[in-house]
């Protein structure tokens, strides 16, 4: 029986959460392919610098500013110029994204239950140790 790669699974999983996700956040005009990382992210530090954002989720430049663009028409963040670069921008959430953000970690929590509803809960704990020692032995 031919296995599937590693690889493979992981991003097929990904794309089927991907969806899921895009169809969660939908209603809330979050848009899919990530914003939702973005959001999150804005919200945990506020003012955080977009490039500084682009370093830390691991997206391209042109990524993160199209999804910053929407989340920014989408009334969730403002971006505010750096007063110490002037070409750089500073990330912050409105009012909006505060009263949101409660939802937006029951939308997450319900995903990762959504993937991993067949597992035990010792299944689930060494399954989170092996990803994440695949994860750093490879971000080195």
């Amino acid at each position: 029986m031919k296995r599937d790669s590693i690889g493979k699974l992981i991003s097929y999983i990904n794309r089927l959460n991907q969806k899921n996700l895009a169809r969660s956040f939908k209603e809330y005009d979050i848009g899919s392919g990530g914003h939702h990382s973005y959001l999150k992210a804005i919200l945990q530090r506020p003012g955080v610098n977009q490039d500084q954002l682009t370093t830390d989720l691991k997206f391209d430049k042109a990524t993160t500013a199209r999804s910053v663009r929407q989340l920014e028409e989408a009334g969730y963040i403002e971006r505010r110029t750096d007063p110490n670069d002037r070409r750089a921008y500073l990330l912050y959430p409105t009012e909006r994204a505060k009263a949101f953000e409660p939802m937006l970690h029951e939308i997450l929590q319900d995903a990762n239950a959504q993937l991993t509803r067949s597992l035990s809960a010792e299944e689930k704990e060494q399954l989170w140790q092996l990803l994440n020692k695949i994860y750093h032995s490879n971000n080195e």
